[in-house]
């Protein structure tokens, strides 16, 4: 077992009670660079910017007097952090705050979570967090509209998908003669949980300008390889990211981003992207003052 896998071990895939009170204890940080240095990814000398944002969808805490107080939780930090935080792990740190009492008022009890939250997680994952409750009256900001689904360029009933272990060699690129714009989402990515192999389902939306032309169908084959691998969300986004950086020529803008499907009530949205492009969109998702969407499976 690598050392990462021992590290998610800590609480995934056995029983654990959490905590009653606060117990920032809980909290597991992992290694980026054990899955990065398989894909020749040298962390001092990243190929991309980026971020991850997660959003936990049950947060809530008591204040002073035991008034329940219930919010949308949204973080961000860069990926540029030497570390990724264990997703059960979170989840039983952010838990650990249900029956704690904070502040005299709604507003106080969310202003020290915040603070908290955002102090505990700085410290164990060693990089600045971003933290911000979601209102429920908070306007729903749609993204990545004009991004087209890959299987309208794709003949079904001849498209033959075979391989369901990452396969690069699958992609296949076409030579043009101008630089042109594609915007892609895949709907049906699917990995699985590292440690518990649990099914994780999410959007994977592409976008690249090249001479270099991705053909479809290769790309459909290339993302639907995934469906038995067994890595962290940020992990697989990575992934995809590197083996197309490597099919493309170097100055070529290169965007991908994974919106995964909420599990356990907290769902991670991975965004990498060239140095050289940064669209709206990515500053919308990574504002933790937002809430934006771009599927409805989120």
């Amino acid at each position: 077992m690598s050392k990462t896998d021992e590290l998610a071990a800590t609480h995934l895939g056995k029983k654990s009670q959490g905590s009653e009170n606060y117990n920032p204890s809980l909290l597991v940080a992992i290694p980026r660079c054990e899955n990065r240095k398989q894909y020749n990814i040298n962390d001092n000398s990243l190929p991309f910017d980026g971020f991850d944002v997660w959003h936990a969808y049950e947060f809530s805490a008591l204040t002073r007097n035991g008034v329940p107080v219930t919010r949308l939780l949204k973080l961000k930090y860069d990926c540029k952090s030497k570390f990724l935080v264990e997703s059960k792990s979170l989840k039983l740190y952010l838990n650990s705050f249900n029956m704690s009492n904070f502040g005299a008022t709604v507003n106080e009890c969310l202003e020290i979570c915040k603070n908290i939250i955002e102090k505990d997680l700085s410290e164990k994952l060693q990089t600045k967090i971003d933290a911000n409750f979601i209102e429920n009256s908070a306007e729903r900001k749609e993204i990545f509209k004009n991004f087209q689904n890959i299987m309208n360029f794709v003949d079904e009933k001849t498209l033959k998908v075979e391989k369901f272990k990452e396969a690069p060699e699958l992609l296949e690129t076409k030579e043009t003669d101008e630089e042109k714009s594609y915007y892609l989402k895949f709907d049906s990515l699917r990995s699985n949980c590292r440690v518990t192999h649990q099914p994780d389902f999410g959007d994977l939306f592409l976008y690249y300008k090249s001479k270099k032309h991705i053909l479809e169908n290769s790309l459909v084959k290339y993302l639907s390889s995934f469906r038995s691998e067994f890595h962290f969300h940020e992990e697989c986004c990575e992934m995809i990211f590197k083996r197309l950086y490597d099919l493309l020529d170097s100055d070529d803008e290169l965007f991908v981003c994974a919106l995964y499907t909420r599990r356990g009530g907290i769902d991670i949205c991975p965004v990498r992207r060239s140095k050289n492009y940064k669209p709206d969109e990515v500053l919308t998702l990574g504002d933790v003052n937002k809430f934006a969407r771009g599927s409805i499976k989120q």
